[in-house]
């Protein structure tokens, strides 16, 4: 068992202000990643094979459609969907109180922080998760290799979740974030519907396991960055939750790592289109069929880099365990059945979430909880 980090300095003494670091001519080094994980001139090519769906075309059982969203999920756990039915008005109006709670002085917005041990509220980019370096392996992102374990002391992003703005911060946006969950669900269970189409198991089998959602509104801003070419927005990771519903804003920053020849590539903003990537959750529904996606996010040199995120979570009493249909004898049980709390609170008290969450969360209850109970390691998704 590896020897869990020291614990972190006070969140107080870490404060990330986006604006005093996008006057640095340089990158202080402790957002600085080793050379070997920091992105190369070809992360930037498109990942020209992700199909851009038509959500009416999925719903309708359209074949190729249905072919493409397979495809995808089981390559690369990612796809876009356009003719999505959320009002741009909506967008832009979701995007206008994001930018208004980002400009406000830090102290300002610092009064909505998170709190430890919750989920929800404003990180000044994690510093009090990364307080100190840990060691690299320097080991390529792979799906079958050990993750590696060195994390950046911070990243360079700021985040907010929409519960506590509602609580926090009532004259910004709670209205309009409400709207926009709401707006999320319908999409979410669309898509669901459709997945569940693409696998076999028929339209309501996911939709019924996702109606009473418990989700989660991220608004993330990357600030310009004096040298991109070292540093990472967000490092290497899988979401350990079911679905990702991302929205960006015109600047380039996600990338999606391919198995296929083991390379990063961009998936470039469409403001008509929402990136839908599999998380770990899915993948467990899925019985490994459909993949958890593993991506990051890259900044921009010149400008900030913003997102509306969506996190889809199925309600405390649903088990997660995949239809009878995706299990058979070419492809057994992969994993246990299990509750989202219990895979949140892995996350959140137990395993920082990385490329390997899922087998490593499997272990853990397969083995009564005992194996990691001594690498508590607070982090978030």
């Amino acid at each position: 068992m590896a020897k869990p980090p020291p614990p972190a300095p006070s969140p107080e003494a870490l404060v990330f202000d986006a604006a005093e670091f996008s006057g640095h001519a340089d990158v202080p080094d402790q957002f600085r990643w080793p050379e070997h994980e920091t992105p190369t001139p070809d992360a930037h090519e498109e990942l020209a094979d992700v199909p851009s769906i038509d959500l009416d075309r999925l719903l309708s059982g359209d074949p190729d459609a249905m072919v493409s969203v397979a495809d995808a999920c089981s390559r690369y756990g990612l796809f876009q969907v356009v003719n999505h039915g959320v009002d741009a008005a909506l967008l832009a109006e979701a995007r206008g109180c994001a930018e208004a709670f980002f400009a406000m002085p830090i102290a300002e917005k610092r009064r909505a922080r998170r709190r430890p041990g919750e989920i929800c509220g404003y990180a000044s980019s994690f510093t009090e998760r990364f307080a100190s370096k840990l060691p690299g392996r320097g080991r390529r992102p792979s799906r079958s290799a050990s993750p590696p374990r060195r994390r950046p002391a911070a990243r360079s992003c700021e985040t907010t979740s929409s519960t506590t703005w509602a609580t926090n911060s009532a004259t910004l946006g709670t209205e309009v974030y409400l709207r926009y969950c709401e707006a999320m669900s319908r999409l979410s269970l669309g898509i669901m519907e459709a997945l569940g189409l693409s696998l076999g198991v028929g339209r309501a089998h996911f939709r019924d396991l996702f109606e009473d959602n418990e989700s989660i509104v991220r608004l993330n801003y990357y600030p310009p960055c004096p040298r991109p070419e070292v540093t990472l927005g967000t490092g290497p990771h899988c979401d350990p939750t079911s679905l990702t519903v991302l929205h960006q804003e015109g600047v380039d920053g996600l990338q999606v790592f391919t198995d296929d020849d083991s390379r990063w590539r961009t998936v470039s903003p469409r403001p008509d289109a929402f990136v839908v990537n599999i998380g770990d959750t899915f993948m467990a529904l899925s019985n490994g069929r459909y993949k958890s996606c593993m991506h990051r996010a890259v900044v921009n040199g010149e400008a900030a880099r913003k997102s509306l995120v969506f996190f889809l979570c199925p309600s405390a009493d649903k088990v997660v365990r995949p239809a009878a249909g995706l299990v058979d004898g070419d492809r057994p049980r992969l994993y246990p059945d299990f509750r989202w709390p219990q895979l949140l609170e892995f996350t959140q008290k137990h395993y920082r979430a990385d490329l390997e969450t899922l087998d490593a969360f499997s272990k853990w209850i397969r083995q009564g909880n005992d194996e990691v109970k001594n690498t508590k390691i607070r982090t978030t998704f």
